[in-house]
């Protein structure tokens, strides 16, 4: 059985848990209520379990996912997925079977992301009940560096019954049917729900995004995570990628080398971190630009995108969001 129509969903759609607050309670609550399947984004743990109650709440008997960075988990993650619930987690940004086998032992379901097939096949010994295969055009970190129409049936092709949803270029209805219909059991949207009136994204952010020309993969802002993702140009970007999208190659050795900081450092201070970034000191983290935060930290923070902004143009309730994917 599809696994979005086992959670018993209205639509084989699903709101991706983008992290560092984003993908709040209200969000994905907002999401599961009106028929999709809403993700809360990773957080620190205290706030992420805060999220989670926050979106059960709002769902009402509807069922609300889970999104955990595989870098930065927590066992207080996971106790926050079992005491809320959760059915489904997706893991990004890497593959473990410690977490994984942690997950599915508090009751949940386990989707890895994946770029290829080689990960696929990796994702799936470590335990994974399913797959989000994820195209190089997503906004956010990158599992991927093709396109989901080359990276989609490759994975189909590359594993037998097992569910696979897929992410990157979802925008509305008529992506989401493209999907289906190339075999996908669901599809993935991120700046979409980015775009709307429940996301925690500062204004300014959803601004930005709305009027760029462009999205530039960068390893830019890669202190303390080294994955490539996806951007709309700001004044960092301006300054130090203008010869090459993802920076220079000595910032991307010290984001290499930087992987145990972004471990260290507790995700509850990445408020602060990114606050104290300056677009002339290159030392740019993950953080991003969250509602209550001074809007000057639009140009020193990352601003990530997918390449539908340029059918997207507007902030909308998440409801309405869901009704514009809906197949």
């Amino acid at each position: 059985m599809n696994p979005l129509e086992a959670l018993g969903l209205q639509y084989p759609v699903m709101q991706a848990g983008m992290g560092g607050g984003v993908a709040n309670g209200e969000l994905a609550g907002s999401v599961s209520a009106a028929g999709a399947l809403g993700t809360v984004g990773m957080a620190d743990p205290q706030t992420f379990a805060a999220e989670l109650r926050r979106a059960a709440m709002l769902a009402g008997k509807r069922p609300v996912a889970a999104n955990l960075l595989v870098p930065f988990i927590r066992r207080a993650h996971v106790d926050a997925c079992a005491a809320a619930g959760v059915p489904l987690v997706v893991l990004h940004g890497g593959i473990s079977p410690r977490w994984t086998a942690a997950l599915r032992s508090a009751g949940a379901r386990v989707f890895c992301t994946v770029g290829s097939a080689m990960q696929a096949r990796r994702a799936l010994a470590a335990g994974a009940d399913g797959l989000v295969v994820q195209g190089v055009e997503a906004g956010g970190h990158l599992m991927a560096d093709r396109t989901l129409a080359i990276t989609l049936p490759e994975v189909l092709e590359a594993v037998d019954d097992v569910p696979v949803l897929a992410a990157g270029g979802v925008a509305d209805a008529t992506d989401v049917r493209r999907l289906l219909a190339a075999g996908a059991a669901g599809a993935v949207a991120g700046t979409r729900f980015l775009l709307t009136e429940e996301s925690s994204a500062h204004p300014e952010y959803k601004k930005r995004v709305l009027g760029a020309r462009r999205t530039i993969r960068t390893l830019v802002f890669g202190m303390g995570w080294h994955l490539p993702h996806r951007v709309v140009p700001n004044a960092v970007t301006d300054r130090w990628c203008a010869g090459d999208d993802l920076g220079p190659r000595w910032m991307q050795r010290l984001s290499r080398v930087s992987a145990p900081l972004g471990k260290a450092l507790p995700l509850n201070a990445l408020g602060t971190v990114v606050s104290l970034q300056r677009v002339a000191l290159p030392l740019y983290t993950p953080a991003l630009p969250l509602t209550g935060m001074n809007a000057a930290v639009v140009d020193h923070a990352a601003l990530y995108a997918g390449e539908t902004i340029h059918r997207i143009r507007d902030v909308i309730p998440a409801t309405d969001a869901v009704a514009r994917l809906a197949p």
